[in-house]
Order: C-alpha cells, then structure tokens, then sequence
C-alpha cells in the first residue's frame, strides 16, 4: 500500500459512520481520569499499550483491569463523569451508537448504591448526536447473594436496554442462567452472550442454543466448527469482534491471522469495537485500521462492516436509514484508488 492510500484510507475511515456494540465501560476508564487522581503514579502511559504488547493470561488481563477500575469507579457520579470523556472521544472519531456494559459485580464494591443509578449516570453522559444503549453484564458464577435478589429484578429496570454474560468461558453456564435470559427478552431488552473467545466453539453453540441470544461478544472461536459457524448464519445471529483484543489477549496469534474475514465471506454478520480500551490502548478508528493494514479489507469491505453495525442497532428504521445513507456517501467520496 503506498502512502497516498494509506493517506486516503485513513481520511475515510475517519468520516465513515461507526457504531461501537462491544464496549465495557469499566474496561474504557479514560486514562487522564487516573493521572487526576494520582499524578505521579500514572505519569507515563502504561506498557500495556504498547502494540506488541500481549498479556500472559486472562486472570491477568483481568487483575490489571479491576485493579485500575476501582480506584475510580466508586459512585454514580465517577460512572457519569467517566462516560462523559468516553463518550466524546467516540464522538470524536464519528462514532454515532454505543452499547456498552457496565459489571454488576461492581455493587458488591459500592454497598448501598442502586445499580439503576449507574445505569441512569451513564445515558446522562449522552452528548447529541450519540445514541447510547446500557446492558448490565454478569460472570457466569454470580447468581449468589447479595447479586441474585438484583439479577432476578433486571428485567424490571425500564432504563436498561439489556444484559450480557461475561467472565471465563471456562466457568460451565448455571441453570439460572437461561431463564433470566429469556426472561429480559421477553420484557423487550437485548440479551448477549460472551463466547468463543477463550471457550472454543461449542460454547458459542451453548449461547444460541440454550440461552437464545443473537448477538455474541467475540464469537471468533467459532471458526473451529463449520457446523456452529453455519448456525450462526442461518439463525442471523451477530458477531460483536474486537481483533486488536483478540490479539493482545491471545485468542489469536496476529492480526494477520484473524478469522474475521473468513467469518464474513461464510455468512455471518460481524460488527467491529474495542472492547476495554483502556486495557488495550485502541480507539475504533485502530480497530478499521487493522483491518485494512492487516487482512486487506478494502474501503467498501469496511463501509459493509459500519454497516452491520447500524443494521443490528437498536435504532427506529428512520435513524438507521439516515446513517446508512451517510455510509454510501462517505463510501461515494473516498478515492476510486482504495478501493
């Protein structure tokens, strides 16, 4: 690729319309909020950004990431002022839909706060121009006091668009798991699965077939099993990816190597996010990025990929429409040589 198209390609994933579907708000903690907090400690950006950076496990990804998370998310109003700054970044990159979670395990930290208020802090955040969608994510192991009394009345929060299954796919899916799923889809929220990320492909294959989710955070393992990869299509269920994640936790050797692509071509609709950017030190605008610079996706194979995004979004048929058009348009104005 020569520079004038990297130039060119980079303008346009800039203008291009974004959705971001996979995004941790505790995983997304705006590094200057730490420096705040402590100048000195957190005067150097840490070396978890660094590109060639990989964690040696998942327990430790987690231990580096909670840790940091709790010297600030202490409050509603932390939760606000944090969604705040994460918000206008996405913004910023023309991110235009946001679902992002927040861990109920964190009301374990904060006695006596009603997790509706963080749910109510973190839309308040919400500049215009960005439509944001809350879900409250749970480990596959926290149906137990004092989280259980909380979990069995999330269906009854009006102001919370959903729920997600986080945490070690190595932890088997609890029996109560599946009905709280369908519980929430049926009083109308979006229900989400984490799977085939560190799990291999059956346990994507557990999360559409046993808790009847449609959108699956990660989901890439899947490509281990043609048989899961052709439920996934036929059932029209959503892969929410996040390849620079993907790289630096270990799911895959490179980016070089990411399934994404095969993914796409055999059918499945995948979306593209960041994850837990402050784990990671990526935007979205990274994210496209890799894609092209890494496994060749063109401008009109990224156009389809912002696509997805706004397709699966939970948008009235008019928004949806508006951004898609704004797509073609972006798509119509970049330079004939990306493509």
């Amino acid at each position: 690729m020569t520079s004038s198209i990297a130039v060119d390609l980079a303008g346009f994933i800039a203008i291009l319309p974004k959705t971001e579907t996979h995004l941790h708000i505790e995983g997304a903690l705006p590094f200057p909020l730490l420096q705040s907090l402590d100048p000195e400690r957190f005067a150097q950006e840490p070396d978890f950004w660094q590109g060639n950076y990989r964690y040696e496990t998942f327990a430790r990804f987690e231990e580096i990431l909670i840790g940091h998370a709790l010297l600030w998310y202490t409050s509603p109003e932390r939760y606000h002022e944090a969604a705040q700054v994460i918000f206008q970044g996405l913004v910023e990159q023309n991110c235009r839909y946001v679902e992002t979670s927040f861990h109920l395990g964190i009301l374990e930290f904060l006695p006596g706060v009603p997790g509706l208020e963080i749910v109510r802090a973190i839309k308040a955040a919400a500049p215009a121009g960005l439509e944001v969608k809350v879900f409250a994510g749970m480990l596959r192991n926290q149906y137990a006091p004092p989280l259980d009394s909380i979990i069995e009345e999330l269906h009854l929060w009006d102001e919370l668009d959903g729920i997600d299954l986080h945490g070690q796919e190595a932890i088997p899916v609890e029996p109560w798991t599946a009905e709280i799923w369908r519980r929430n889809r049926d009083a109308g929220k979006t229900t989400k699965a984490h799977a085939g990320e560190f799990g291999g492909a059956d346990n994507v294959r557990q999360a559409i077939e046993e808790l009847g989710v449609r959108r699956i955070q990660h989901g890439v393992r899947a490509i281990e099993d043609p048989a899961v990869v052709a439920l996934a299509r036929e059932k029209g269920v959503v892969f929410d990816v996040c390849p620079i994640s993907n790289v630096k936790l270990g799911v895959v050797p490179s980016m070089a190597e990411h399934p994404i692509r095969q993914l796409i071509e055999a059918g499945v609709r995948c979306t593209v996010s960041t994850d837990d950017p402050f784990s990671f030190g990526n935007r979205l605008v990274d994210e496209y990025a890799a894609l092209a610079t890494d496994l060749g996706f063109s401008a009109t194979e990224l156009a389809d990929v912002a696509r997805n995004g706004f397709e699966v979004a939970s948008l009235s048929p008019v928004v949806k429409r508006k951004y898609l058009t704004e797509i073609d348009l972006a798509l119509a104005n970049v330079s004939t040589v990306v493509l």
